[in-house]
């Protein structure tokens, strides 16, 4: 951040290159749009541009940091665009031959991402971040600006309610850990358990 703060570009590049992927991916799951997505990514590297010379470290670093501003500007984003997710997703049309096990999981796909999106924001915010990225509950926490006790209890109060959300659409919570993080988009979960079953605090 030092060579940052100094106006490398060089440096800057490299930070986008580090950390892009895994901010467009939380920005995708929780806005449910890619260009939005994308536009919330550059927006967060630019505040991290205008910010670098005032730059100063805090306990969760500079990945906690880039985290907090890209959730942040999604709660905004869905705020001011009041997005309205309805039931119908575009159709794609593929003429190959497919066997049923693919049709169900594309299917599961779909209404995990419906369900996804279906559930309050902080309760996505806390799924995506400690399920899908992977993040410990102590820096989700500290992303989201809560102790580890508050955490624990949204996310507790998250996979229940996603959980609700899946077996009323006919998903086994069993499904989620094949198909469930590859709905929004595309990318494999980054670990293997289901989020929505019982056992992590």
């Amino acid at each position: 951040m030092r060579h940052v703060a100094d106006g490398c570009d060089a440096s800057f590049a490299a930070l986008v290159e580090r950390h892009a992927a895994a901010l467009y991916r939380v920005a995708a799951r929780m806005l449910g749009d890619a260009h939005e997505a994308q536009d919330v990514v550059q927006d967060c590297f630019a505040r991290l541009w205008q910010h670098a010379p005032r730059w100063t470290p805090t306990g969760a670093g500079l990945v906690g940091w880039l985290h907090r501003v890209t959730m942040n500007l999604c709660f905004d984003r869905k705020r001011r665009l009041r997005v309205v997710v309805t039931d119908d997703l575009p159709e794609t049309i593929d003429t190959a031959p497919l066997a049923d096990r693919v049709i169900e999981t594309r299917q599961a796909r779909e209404e995990v991402a419906r369900a996804l999106a279906d559930l309050p924001e902080r309760y996505r915010a806390a799924l995506v971040l400690c399920y899908y990225e992977d993040l410990s509950n102590a820096l989700a926490a500290q992303v989201l600006d809560l102790n580890i006790k508050a955490m624990e209890s949204l996310l507790f109060r998250a996979r229940r309610q996603m959980r609700e959300l899946l077996e009323a659409r006919g998903i086994n919570a069993g499904d989620v850990a094949f198909c469930g993080a590859q709905a929004m988009t595309g990318a494999s979960p980054r670990s293997g358990a289901s989020p929505f079953r019982d056992g992590r605090p």
